[in-house]
């Protein structure tokens, strides 16, 4: 259910979620980039099944995830302590790259964001309809998806938002990907349609400006 890569050790990557068995990970670790995994913690009232988890791209060490309430491991995933509640309707989790106690949260009710490691939250973007996505680049780019408005980008700390092109259609964006330089990035996109649930891969290599399918479930 969450999945996410060290920002600077690109072999590392972390995951949580239910096995085939049944019952909960916990908070897992691969090493050598996911042919092999451990587990590094059970959480608090765990093993948690973090859906949302994310590391600082500010100091790697730092790592959030929900499991009912939001929980924060300083100590690279082996220990962790309950801050408090998640925002109401979470969708998704990102950390910062510019300072470890600044994360975001897509939710039902828009895009915001807390200063403070998720103790208090404060809107991060005007638009107050649910937000289905947002991701943090290592070098502070921000991008989200807010239902009405679309995908929007802006630099740490400022937030000075900006409305990319737009071509999904009907679709919501639940994730995106970004390579290449940062004047022109290329991004990749998964949506869904929410009426018909098929997703579909969208690429830019305009930085988001334009967009092109690459496939679609059937």
């Amino acid at each position: 259910m969450g999945f996410t890569p060290h920002p600077t050790d690109a072999p590392t990557l972390y995951a949580s979620g239910h096995p085939a068995r049944g019952g909960n990970l916990g908070f897992i670790i691969s090493r050598d980039g996911g042919r092999s995994w451990s587990k590094l913690a059970d959480g608090v009232d765990g093993p948690v099944d973090f859906h949302q988890m994310d590391v600082s791209k500010a100091d790697p060490s730092v790592i959030y995830g929900i499991f009912g309430n939001l929980q924060k491991s300083a100590d690279g995933g082996r220990s962790w302590r309950r801050i408090g509640p998640a925002p109401e309707g979470i969708i998704a989790l990102a950390a910062s790259s510019k300072a470890p106690d600044r994360i975001y949260a897509a939710t039902q009710r828009g895009l915001v964001l807390s200063t403070d490691g998720g103790r208090r939250w404060q809107p991060a973007h005007e638009a107050r309809q649910a937000a289905t996505m947002v991701h943090v680049t290592p070098d502070g780019t921000i991008y989200a998806f807010i239902a009405g408005t679309g995908l929007v980008r802006a630099e740490e700390p400022e937030l000075d938002w900006t409305t990319l092109g737009d071509g999904f259609d009907d679709e919501f964006v639940l994730h995106v990907a970004v390579g290449g330089g940062r004047e022109r990035p290329t991004l990749y996109a998964v949506a869904v349609n929410p009426k018909t649930r098929i997703q579909s891969l969208h690429v830019s290599r305009d930085g988001g400006q334009s967009w092109a399918p690459l496939t679609k479930d059937k």
